[in-house]
């Protein structure tokens, strides 16, 4: 247990790694991403109107009018400009950017721990076997909103192929981590019940 825990520890810091690189030296992080034109024009009426009212804003909201009929929708989405906002009030997030590291880092090292927790309930044995597992179930996660945002709220279809593109790679990463860390490991013994206390204890140096 030990081991598969560090398998998924090297492979969220590996993960981690890569997602941090493809933000910030590649460009990867900027693609589909664009500048508002005019944006402190744009920023104060927004400010003006939605004030402290946080919130996720579809528009046009003929969007979420299930009654509406098929023309009356066809035409607004051909009249206005339609897509979604995400509105923060000024002050509202905090802007510490290690506390977004941290929290990017923690989520990529859950994806990790579960990706290895899943990888050890299989019986597979040999390295590209595993890393073909741990790869399939990033494509999955990758897939699971990234295709849903670009059908649904209009995403970049470029910003949408990058994301995937980042995820997949980074499961990759774990991927290969998990099968060179557990090269010598059996699975499909130990039980589901085991795996967590297991996790606990070499958390804990127990």
């Amino acid at each position: 247990m030990n081991r598969i825990f560090l398998a998924g520890l090297l492979g969220g810091i590996a993960m981690f790694i890569w997602v941090y690189i493809s933000w910030t030296v590649l460009p990867l992080g900027s693609i589909g991403l664009r500048r508002l034109p005019n944006e402190t024009a744009v920023l104060d009426p927004l400010q003006k109107n939605i004030a402290e009212n946080s919130g996720i804003y579809l528009f046009p909201w003929v969007w979420l009018e299930p009654d509406t009929p098929d023309k009356d929708f066809v035409e607004k989405m051909s009249r206005y400009p339609s897509g979604i906002l995400i509105y923060n009030a000024a002050g509202s997030r905090s802007i510490v950017m290690s506390h977004w590291l941290l929290v990017d880092f923690l989520t990529e090292l859950a994806q990790a721990l579960l990706a290895v927790f899943l990888l050890s309930r299989t019986r597979l044995t040999t390295f590209g076997a595993r890393l073909t597992f741990v790869l399939l179930v990033g494509v999955l996660a990758a897939i699971a909103t990234n295709v849903g945002y670009w059908n649904w709220y209009g995403f970049p279809w470029n910003y949408t192929l990058a994301l995937i593109f980042t995820q997949v790679v980074g499961f990759l990463w774990i991927g290969l981590v998990a099968a060179f860390v557990l090269r010598k490991q059996t699975f499909g013994v130990a039980s589901a019940r085991r795996f967590w206390p297991g996790i606990l204890r070499a958390i804990l140096g127990d």
